[in-house]
Parts: structure tokens; C-alpha cells; sequence
């Protein structure tokens, strides 16, 4: 014990001794590690961000809003907009084995709601219970729409966030009362804010149930199908990977339901597919982390040359000090040991240096407000790990490989 002290003692007084040397070696360690970590969790914070932002619409949702029928078999120049139908709906409901969670909606922007405080032109969904379970509906205060809601017609409503400042600006809302188009409707629910403000317009809608908004305000126009129509329809596949045939069947579906067009031309649907954007994106991600990573690895491959080329130059300048030291009595397994102390706590120390600097980085940057689609960068602990190892190994090996040379 007391010789590992001794030996201890002796590697700090040659690191103070060569300040400058041990200076550079452990900036060239911190540098790599930092630099790798920065870059590692840079990827990182544009995956979850991208997540996250489709996660505040709903998790592997479908929206499918129609298409356009060709009035002439084969040809698309002769087709024509048509919407989906109450009658879709059914139909996907009892006919489709692969889409869950289906949610039919109507959506109105030019309904006018007033309370007794303020007015505004409020955007209006219809929607089932079943829409909670689609999309991403946080409750505040109150309920959501419920099965007794929807069947019996109620007059209800659930508020979103920034609708409720509009038309109760610093009042409660639930319990009271507001007017759409004349007609009284009582708030059951506040939402929470979801997402960026201006990013989400669930914050500026008002929720009603399906069969009253179908009874009350269904969509008007020379395509509304004499009130039969809808906006759109939500779903869900039944597995993450079964988006595509979930969205055949649903086409071969509908396209019975109007004149039994061929469903197969991809130009005749209108959806988004978030399903698929996260498919896309991930592939995007996975090039950018190797990218990245590949950056990363060649700052640390340098950082790791230098610290070879330091530590040889320090074993070279002292192949005196290493035969004085023989000379005296002291072993090769000394000798060889001091300068894996030296390796193993230059590395160690700088690599713990440069972790805390990509930490305080990422500190930083946590409270800096990033656009919408990008995370806060995280430090990915294998990498982490990884880097202080390798620049470690770098180290020792140089060193030790140095005094076996100098001894010779």
C-alpha cells in the first residue's frame, strides 16, 4: 500500500513538473470525449423532438379525408372530389379487420361562440368518446365526452386551452354555459396546452359530441351529401407495421361505397400517415447518428493520435529518468507501472472533464427554447463510456509500449 502511495505521488510530481505536456494531453482527451457527446446527443435531441411532436397529434395515427373518384374507368383527368360519408364510417366500422380506435370527425371553422364575457368564430369538432383514445386529448379540469353524451344528443362541449382564454379570460370555465350559432352548450372539460401554442390547433377548438354536431351543424355546400358528410376520419392499424395494408383495406372499403373504382391508384387518396413519417424520419435519424457518430469518431481518433504523441515524446524525454530509476533497483513491473498510473489518470481525469463539460452544455441549452421538431441534446451514456475508453486505452498503450522502448 504504501508503495502504491509512493508511486501515486511520484506520477502527480511528474504531471506538475510538466504542466504544459500534461496540460495539452488532457485538453486533446476532454476535447474528443466533449465533442463526441456533444454530437451523439445532438441526434439524439432531433429523434425525440420529431417523436414528440408527432406524439402531441396522437400515437400512429391515420387521417384519411377522401379522395377523387375518375367518373371514367382509367382515367384520373375525369376525376372528382368526394368526401366520406357517415355511410364510410359504418362501413369501415363493421368491415375492417386491421384499423382500431376509428374515429369519425366534423369539423367547422365558421360556427360563432359566445359566452357572456367575449365572442369569437370558434372551430367546431364533432367527435365520438373513441377520439380520446386517437388523439392526444390531456384533460385540465372536467370530463370528456362520454357514450351517454354522443347517443343521446347532449349539448356539451370541452374547451381547448387557448379557446378557453378567448372566450373566459381568466374565469372558470367548466360549469358554465356558451352559445354556438344560438344554441346553449354547456363546458364539461378544459384541456391542458398541447405543444407549442401556435403549433396545434386542438388549443383553438371546441369538442362536441359526433351525433350532435351531425344534428346541429352538419357540413354544408355542394359536396356536404345533404349532411351526410364528414370531414375526416382517425384511426389507428392494428400493429405499428400494418399501416399500409390497414390503409388498402380501408381504401378497397370506401371505393365500393362509391361506384367501385379501382382503390389501388395511390393519386386518388387524400391522408396523412404519421405512421409512415415516423418510418421516414427514422431512417433520416439513423444516417444522421452515423454521420454524426462518424464526426465524432474522427475528433476523438485525433484527440487520441495526440495523446499518443504526447505521451511517447514524455517517455522519450525521460529514458535517463528510466535508467537512473533501473540502476537504483527498481523493476521493469515498476517501472512500467508509473506510467500506466500516468496514462490511466491523465485519460480518466480528462475524460471526466469532458463529460462534465458536454453536461453543462446540454445544461445550458435546456433552457434555450428550441423550434418545434428539436429536443434539448442528451449525453447517450455508452458513448460516453466508450470514448473515455478508448482515449484511455490510446493513452496507457502509448505510454507503456514508450517505456518498454525506453528501457531497451
Amino acid at each position: 500500500m504504501r508503495t502504491l502511495v509512493d508511486t501515486f505521488a511520484q506520477t502527480l510530481q511528474t504531471l506538475w513538473a510538466h504542466k504544459l505536456r500534461s496540460f495539452l494531453t488532457m485538453f486533446g482527451i476532454a476535447w474528443g470525449v466533449g465533442s463526441l457527446l456533444l454530437l451523439a446527443g445532438v441526434g439524439e435531441g432531433f429523434r425525440n423532438g420529431n417523436r414528440k411532436q408527432l406524439e402531441t397529434f396522437g400515437k400512429n395515427i391515420i387521417f384519411f379525408w377522401g379522395g377523387r373518384a375518375p367518373a371514367v374507368e382509367g382515367s384520373f383527368n375525369s376525376a372528382k372530389w368526394f368526401n366520406l360519408t357517415y355511410n364510410d364510417y359504418i362501413a369501415i366500422k363493421n368491415q375492417s379487420t386491421l384499423a382500431i380506435n376509428i374515429s369519425p370527425v366534423i369539423a367547422r371553422d365558421d360556427i360563432r361562440a359566445v359566452s357572456e364575457y367575449t365572442s369569437t368564430n370558434g372551430q367546431v369538432s364533432g367527435v365520438p368518446p373513441v377520439y380520446s383514445q386517437v388523439r392526444t386529448i390531456p384533460l385540465a379540469i372536467g370530463r370528456w365526452i362520454n357514450d351517454d353524451d354522443n347517443e343521446q344528443r347532449r349539448r356539451v362541449c370541452i374547451l381547448g386551452s387557448q379557446m378557453t382564454r378567448n372566450i373566459f379570460p381568466g374565469r372558470p370555465a367548466v360549469g358554465n354555459t356558451i352559445l354556438l350559432n344560438g344554441v346553449r352548450f354547456q363546458v364539461v372539460g378544459v384541456l391542458s396546452m398541447i405543444g407549442h401554442e401556435e403549433q396545434n390547433f386542438t388549443n383553438i377548438r371546441i369538442f362536441i359530441p359526433f351525433n350532435t354536431m351531425r344534428e346541429l351543424f352538419p357540413l354544408t355546400g355542394d359536396d356536404s351529401l345533404d349532411g351526410k358528410a364528414i370531414s375526416f376520419i382517425n384511426y389507428q392499424p392494428r400493429t405499428f407495421d400494418e399501416n399500409e395494408t390497414a390503409k388498402a383495406e380501408l381504401h378497397s372499403i370506401v371505393a365500393r361505397n362509391h361506384g367501385g373504382f379501382d382503390p389501388k391508384n395511390p393519386d386518388v387518396w387524400e391522408e396523412w400517415d404519421t405512421i409512415k413519417n415516423q418510418k421516414t424520419m427514422g431512417k433520416i435519424f439513423t444516417a444522421m447518428d452515423w454521420f454524426l457518430g462518424g464526426v465524432g469518431l474522427v475528433t476523438l481518433a485525433l484527440g487520441a493520435i495526440g495523446i499518443v504523441n504526447i505521451m511517447l515524446v514524455a517517455v522519450t524525454e525521460r529514458t535517463r529518468e528510466i535508467g537512473l530509476r533501473k540502476a537504483v533497483g527498481a523493476t521493469q513491473r515498476n517501472i512500467l507501472f508509473q506510467f500506466f498510473l500516468e496514462g490511466a489518470f491523465l485519460t480518466l481525469l480528462s475524460g471526466a472533464v469532458g463529460v462534465v463539460g458536454a453536461m453543462l452544455v446540454v445544461h445550458l441549452l435546456s433552457g434555450v427554447q428550441l423550434p418545434p421538431g428539436f429536443d434539448t441534446p442528451r449525453i447517450v451514456p455508452v458513448s460516453a463510456i466508450g470514448a473515455v475508453l478508448s482515449l484511455a486505452i490510446a493513452g496507457i498503450a502509448a505510454g507503456l509500449s514508450g517505456a518498454q522502448g525506453g528501457d531497451a
